[in-house]
């Protein structure tokens, strides 16, 4: 067929996003698949088909099977297939289709050489779900979920991220509205990669969530009723936690530092130490229980007596917690108000009054780390704003808060 596909010059398999799928993760997606005898099943950025393959194995011969690649040079499909030279996401095939499988590629779009402008106001313009920084998965599913027949499967295994991130949350509520979906979490499968992956295992029609643990299918949990919410681990003491205690966000204002183009752009950012100059502090001057305040880790100085005009909350002290520590939270009170880059930074809400040193133990401590492990495991390696807001805080920590 003609190609829909217009590639950079120096695009290859990396800046594609295309990652090679595990055996034993295409074994056992098809054994997760269905069709009628003489549907139509699709793999998209087939490659050389494993998935089509793998499945006429298990199923037989009596399908009409398609592929789709963008790079011809990457195409290598039996004669039983027919083979297709587009760009999935723009491609309309003008039929649907009753089976779609397969192993998206990943990565942000328009990261490296992947996307020329036009294909990016393009994605934009059809993509109901973009939002924020997103990522090609997200549109794949998109896309495979609206060339499904009604009661048509889609299969893919794809980063868990998007179980959790906020930039999948209109993704998510898609999902809830169309179809009924499974989620199969795998966690590192990919061999040399550290993304930890799932399986999306969605029908057209009905609703609901079920959530299964790994290649051994083991049922976590279920909702019946879902509707987009992030997709967490139930673990019962987690929970138990969240019921008990007042969420970080009752308590607190939660903000984002500066990101790092920011600061540096910024009239005031110094390039050496001076007089009234502070460190532009990072993750790494943040320890548990603990500022760093002397070591300049960002080669960056800021006026300290200026520090509202790069950000107003950087003038209070306050409560600053890790972004990114892999799985842990670090947490510290920031008595100095000194300039950041990157972190989350908590100012105390009105008739908020809580016991600090009591609240630091509690965050850096064995409690806090099994919370946050036992519901998020170790989907994405960064605390996000939704997960903080929502992390439970002792209510004999809290001495008065003006809502109670």
């Amino acid at each position: 067929m003609s190609s829909l596909a217009t590639l950079p010059p120096n695009a290859t398999p990396r800046s594609l996003g295309r990652v090679e799928t595990p055996p034993e993760v295409v074994r056992f997606m098809v054994r997760l698949a269905e069709a009628p005898k003489g549907g139509r099943v699709l793999e998209p950025a087939c490659a050389h088909g494993p998935f089509l393959r793998a499945f006429r194995e298990v199923h037989g011969t009596h399908y009409r099977f398609y592929g789709v690649e963008v790079d011809e040079k990457a195409l290598d499909l039996p004669p039983w297939a027919e083979a297709i030279v587009a760009d999935f996401l723009l491609w309309e095939p003008g039929e649907a289709f009753d089976l779609i499988l397969g192993n998206p590629p990943y990565g942000a779009l328009g990261a490296g050489a992947r996307l020329s402008p036009s294909q990016r106001q393009a994605y934009r313009r059809l993509f109901a779900t973009w939002q924020g920084r997103y990522n090609l998965y997200g549109a794949f599913l998109e896309k495979g979920v609206r060339l499904l027949r009604p009661g048509g499967l889609l299969l893919f295994v794809v980063p868990a991220g998007w179980m959790l991130l906020s930039e999948f949350a209109r993704l998510r509520a898609f999902l809830a509205l169309g179809g009924e979906t499974q989620v199969h979490y795998l966690g590192q499968v990919f061999p040399g990669h550290k993304v930890r992956a799932s399986v999306v295992r969605f029908q057209k029609g009905g609703r609901g969530l079920r959530l299964f643990e790994g290649l051994s299918g083991n049922l976590l949990w279920e909702d019946p009723f879902w509707r987009g919410e992030m997709v967490r681990f139930p673990d019962p003491e987690a929970l138990r936690r969240e019921r008990e205690g007042v969420a970080l966000g009752e308590l607190f204002h939660v903000h984002f530092a500066a990101r790092s183009p920011q600061v540096k752009a910024h009239p005031l950012t110094q390039t050496a130490p001076g007089p009234g100059l502070v460190p532009v502090l990072t993750g790494r001057n943040l320890k548990p229980g603990e500022v760093d305040y002397e070591t300049p880790h960002s080669g960056l100085y800021f006026p300290k007596a200026h520090v509202a005009a790069l950000k107003p909350f950087y003038a209070k002290p306050h409560l600053v917690v890790a972004h990114t520590r892999h799985y842990r939270v670090v947490a510290a009170w920031d008595e100095r108000a000194y300039p950041w880059r990157e972190e989350f930074h908590l100012l105390p809400k009105e008739g908020v009054r809580v016991d600090l040193p009591g609240l630091l133990a509690y965050l850096n401590g064995p409690e806090a780390q099994a919370h946050y492990r036992g519901l998020y495991r170790e989907v994405v390696p960064h605390l996000t704003r939704a997960m903080l807001e929502r992390f439970p805080v002792p209510r004999e920590l809290v001495y008065s808060l003006s809502s109670w």
